[in-house]
């Protein structure tokens, strides 16, 4: 009876346990996402300084200042910046679903066997070094390779002869930017809406086919509606790393049309603007979460809502 008094009292017991592995989580985004956002955020607040590191604040109260974030509205090429990241992730999100829900909908259709392997083909690109990829694709935008070529003949045989191209300007382009982007965050797209698709129940198509729906109407009124949340879920993956994507940009990018994270970038290295650089890093990172936060909020309240219906 003691014994078993004192291991009901004892904090190792199974709800011990249990609250410990559930702190290790939050204890690691404490650690290396709370603290971190803390110090940019009192960096964003200070003001830059000739001394390193180059940042110091006001010797009076309140201490910090504002000017850093009233300059992300006053200065074009802040408010540009933002426009142009919001677009070409925005626009790379499009066509990785365009290509990648067609991709995740047939593996989910073909048998368990070959599930596995088509799986392993969508990820066989991440056992290449990430920056490798990009520099295959900053030859393939060459004027002399096959792929600019072969984009080059179809595009001719719609122009007449007179405006005939010899070779397409793809490098320092957005368009260069959201191709190269398209490619290295499709597999973020796939995997989440392979995940929901599987899970989907194949009766309810053939009740519908039953009925007389056509397969498209199937897709429309049944897979499509099921399916959003694997499309909300890879849209987020996809979206969020590609607003402040660094390395594509600097390398296949046009430095005059530059996106937030080779202003970040630059703002931190070039300028050693550290406050401004924060200012800007925290901004975009409101401008994502804030929007995310809304949505969760709204979405767990709709879900209680319909689960407390009888």
């Amino acid at each position: 009876m003691i014994e078993g008094q004192a291991g009901k009292g004892s904090w190792f017991n199974r709800r011990g346990w249990r609250d410990l592995i559930i702190a290790i989580p939050y204890g690691w985004l404490a650690t290396f996402f709370l603290l971190p956002f803390i110090i940019v955020v009192a960096m964003s607040l200070a003001r830059r300084a000739e001394f390193s590191p180059p940042i110091a604040f006001l010797d009076d109260w309140p201490f910090v200042r504002w000017d850093n974030f009233a300059r992300l509205f006053n200065d074009s090429l802040y408010i540009r910046a933002y426009l142009t990241s919001i677009w070409n992730a925005g626009v790379a999100t499009f066509f990785c679903m365009l290509i990648g829900y067609p991709m995740a909908l047939g593996i989910t259709r073909v048998g368990k066997s070959w599930r596995n392997v088509l799986l392993m083909l969508v990820i066989l690109p991440f056992w290449t070094s990430f920056l490798l990829r990009v520099y295959a694709w900053m030859g393939l935008f060459g004027s002399n390779s096959w792929f600019n070529k072969g984009l080059t003949s179809i595009i001719n045989t719609v122009l007449p002869a007179d405006m005939a191209l010899r070779s397409l300007p793809m490098m320092n382009s957005n368009f260069a930017v959201v191709l190269v982007m398209v490619y290295s965050y499709l597999p973020f797209m796939i995997l989440p809406l392979y995940a929901n698709l599987e899970k989907l129940d194949n009766t309810l198509n053939e009740a519908a086919m039953d009925l007389g729906s056509r397969p498209w109407q199937v897709f429309k009124d049944v897979t499509l509606p099921l399916s959003i949340p694997g499309i909300i879920a890879g849209g987020l993956l996809v979206f969020i790393p590609a607003s402040g994507e660094l390395i594509i940009p600097s390398l296949v990018g046009n430095a005059s049309d530059p996106m937030i994270g080779r202003v970040i970038s630059d703002e931190f290295a070039s300028a050693r603007d550290w406050p401004m650089a924060s200012a800007v890093a925290v901004a975009l990172l409101l401008m994502l979460v804030l929007p995310m936060m809304v949505y969760s909020h709204f979405e767990n309240r709709a879900q209680a809502a319909g689960e407390a219906r009888p």
